[in-house]
């Protein structure tokens, strides 16, 4: 086989063969994702004639796909970009097929604004005379479905969906548009659109959503759904008057990455043991706890998915339903016409439910109705805004519910918060000062050896921590992913005693989990990082203060 052959004429074996037979690494696949930045180090017509591509930067080095690496114009490229860049090249053999797929990941939101701009300055030009009005608005509808604008939009979510963002945001600057992804929590600028694409692509998302488009003075909710990589995704899309224009965030609900096991989830040790002791019960309440944004509802999700089989009906009430689960009687509450998580629930223990979600408990009149839903044979789930788990209870009380239905109806509280994960490609050993490591042994003494080997950890081991270094799959940030941290107290009888007898006292109910020996936040977030899941500097964004882990109820 000599140089000149064709790589397309080729089999995959063969492929891997020249490969060997040139000393040189084989790129059998396409990398799910290509950064703009890093397809772009080499410009998309200089790529297209010497079939060479730039897919993955780690450190000083960039790798290059080559269809022929023995082509001289190819590495004079290559050579002169590697100069410019004072980057060092690593050059991968590959087919046409995997070099065609690579390309594709040239057609980024930035060339996409480029011809929506160009498109928009040709085609819409509107009528200031008012009898040309009606004529102004068809205009407006043809550009709005006009193909670039249409594909800018396409570009925007597709990339999101790629990066693992959890929501889109597009907001009206004073000169621009700016438009942000929250990846594991964090917002970052992913892309500026002009001023005049802005409320093109607003209007857009709008008409996806089945909103008015010429209603921008009051905020509007719809939803609706792409298929994309033969999976369908669920879009949630709320617009809000701001200053400046329209705002608008798009919530993406992938059910396939949403709803996942307990254990992906985080829930480990006699937090899981407990727990799945709780939805064992054939009545009863569950109660997580937590801000917005903590997860709450995907961890009830990954619980009644255990429980989701024929023998059993489970019926939801949500606001807004996140995830379409196929098994569950899902239902949607509408306040605005009356029908509310109280009337829901009355009317939802009439339809023979085994189990019952309630999104949230936001009322006295729903408290009252989840607790007796919970002593009268039902299984229930819900949640409830408070920053501990333990401060749910004080918080039933103060609703009006007698500690006596509390104590004989709660079976669990839980709370939680998310962290994120470092990234698995570039994780390392991280080097900690000794001061922390005799503070995180002295932690390590107040939690019971029983629970350290479920986490299959070592009072005595040797103590070390991890992060990650930054790599192209994390974007240079070191993390990817989240994990929750929990806290899970089942309501014992010594609980319940506290409950009915002390009216609930936070402090007193502290002290019994502690005593029990249950694990709070942080220190289910300090095994975690020992565990090398997360960083030390995570756990402490999310709990807040430092490593006095045992005193705090957190």
């Amino acid at each position: 086989m000599n140089a000149t052959d064709k790589i397309d004429n080729l089999t995959e074996s063969e492929i891997k063969k020249k490969a060997e037979s040139l000393g040189m690494a084989y790129l059998e696949k396409s990398p799910k994702n290509i950064s703009g930045p890093v397809i772009n180090t080499i410009p998309e017509e200089v790529a297209k004639k010497n079939k060479i591509a730039a897919f993955e930067k780690t450190g000083n080095q960039i790798k290059i796909a080559a269809v022929d690496p023995q082509d001289i114009n190819a590495l004079n490229v290559l050579r002169f970009v590697a100069e410019k860049e004072k980057v060092e090249m690593a050059v991968y053999l590959v087919g046409e097929k995997v070099f065609n797929e690579i390309l594709s990941f040239y057609g980024g939101p930035t060339e996409m604004v480029k011809e929506a701009v160009q498109s928009f300055k040709q085609d819409l030009v509107f009528n200031s005379d008012l009898e040309n009005k009606e004529e102004d608005e068809k205009k407006k509808e043809e550009v709005l479905k006009d193909a670039p604008v249409t594909k800018l939009v396409q570009v925007i979510i597709s990339h999101a969906i790629e990066g693992h963002a959890s929501d889109i945001h597009i907001e009206p600057m004073e000169k621009d548009y700016r438009v942000r992804f929250r990846v594991d929590g964090i917002l970052h600028v992913s892309l500026i659109l002009p001023k005049e694409i802005g409320p093109v692509v607003i209007s857009r998302i709008k008409i996806l959503a089945n909103l008015k488009i010429d209603e921008k003075r009051k905020p509007q909710d719809g939803r609706f759904r792409l298929s994309t990589n033969n999976k369908n995704i669920d879009f949630r899309v709320s617009t809000l008057p701001v200053i400046n224009g329209e705002k608008v965030v798009m919530r993406i609900l992938d059910k396939d990455e949403g709803i996942t096991s307990i254990e992906t989830l985080g829930l480990l040790g006699s937090a899981s043991e407990n727990t799945q002791r709780a939805i064992n019960e054939t009545y009863g309440m569950i109660l997580m706890t937590g801000p917005t944004g903590s997860g709450k509802s995907t961890t009830l999700y990954a619980l009644l998915k255990i429980l989701n089989n024929e023998e059993r009906n489970i019926i939801t009430l949500e606001d807004p339903i996140e995830y379409d689960i196929e098994g569950l009687n899902q239902s949607q509450i509408k306040p605005e016409i009356g029908y509310t998580f109280a009337n829901g629930l009355r009317t939802i223990l009439r339809q023979d439910p085994n189990v019952i979600m309630v999104g949230e408990i936001r009322d006295a009149e729903t408290a009252e109705l989840a607790v007796h839903a919970a002593l009268t044979g039902h299984l229930m789930f819900s949640t409830l805004h408070t920053n501990t788990a333990i401060g749910a209870i004080p918080r039933l009380i103060d609703m009006g519910i007698e500690p006596f239905l509390i104590s004989s109806s709660l079976r669990m509280v839980m709370a939680q918060r998310l962290v994120r994960k470092i990234c698995e490609d570039c994780k390392e050993k991280e080097t900690v000062p000794d001061s922390i490591k005799k503070t995180i042994k002295e932690e390590l003494q107040k939690i019971s050896a029983k629970e350290l080997e479920k986490y299959g950890l070592d009072q005595d081991g040797e103590i070390d921590f991890y992060h990650g270094r930054g790599c192209e799959k994390c974007n240079g940030t070191g993390l990817k992913g989240r994990v929750a941290i929990y806290e899970a107290v089942p309501i014992t009888e010594k609980i319940k005693t506290i409950i009915t007898e002390k009216d609930g006292s936070e402090p007193l109910i502290t002290e019994e989990r502690n005593r029990m020996g249950l694990l709070t936040m942080k220190q289910d977030g300090l095994l975690k990082a020992l565990k090398g899941f997360t960083t030390l500097e995570e756990i402490e964004r999310v709990t807040g203060g430092t490593f006095a882990l045992a005193e705090e109820d957190v």
